[in-house]
């Protein structure tokens, strides 16, 4: 597998410079758009983990920005003719559930205890973008698939639970990953 994007940093409208209305409560929420490619002959669902290993030493932990469960592949436009048959469309996140309500989405960061964010599921479960506010930070997207659902997730579902259901499966996910910058 490989995973790709049409830039190596984050564009504005998609993170910490986005405009008022790419954003709810302050936090931009427009996902930004990218490429799969080469994926196993067998798999049938995506799924990822986007987070910014940068944050450690601001505040402490691997910072959650956007989780997705069970995204089936046959779900998403096909063009063979094109070089990438694979691709995300930007705003995917907020529009995932009407498009293919069957794939689920985590909870990412803003949904912990700790950081005092209003409960608002538009902000706590789907994508939240870069906003490092010490330096230019690296995420990291983090795309596995497999034969299967992963079962037992459901909207709203933490990291952790993704990570443990990838190694219960019985099988060795296709995986791959790109760093991608963030600008402060």
């Amino acid at each position: 597998m490989k995973i790709s994007a049409d830039f190596t940093v984050v564009p504005d409208d998609f993170a910490k410079a986005a405009a008022p209305e790419y954003r709810t409560g302050g936090v931009p929420v427009i996902s930004f758009p990218f490429y799969i490619d080469e994926v196993s002959p067998d798999a049938q669902y995506l799924h990822w983990t986007l987070t910014d290993p940068d944050s450690i030493p601001v505040c402490g932990f691997e910072w959650i920005h956007w989780t997705v469960a069970n995204l089936p592949i046959d779900a998403l436009m096909f063009d063979f003719n094109d070089s990438h048959a694979l691709a995300i469309p930007p705003d995917f996140s907020r529009q995932m559930a009407s498009m293919i309500p069957e794939a689920v989405q985590g909870r990412n960061s803003s949904a912990s205890k700790f950081v005092g964010r209003e409960n608002d599921p538009a902000v706590t479960m789907r994508y939240n973008g870069p906003q490092p506010p010490d330096k230019d930070h690296d995420y990291y997207l983090h795309v596995y698939a497999t034969k299967n659902p992963l079962p037992g997730l459901n909207q709203g579902f933490w990291m952790n639970e993704l990570l443990h259901k990838l190694r219960e499966a019985g099988e060795t996910p296709d995986q791959a990953g790109i760093f991608l910058t963030g600008r402060a």
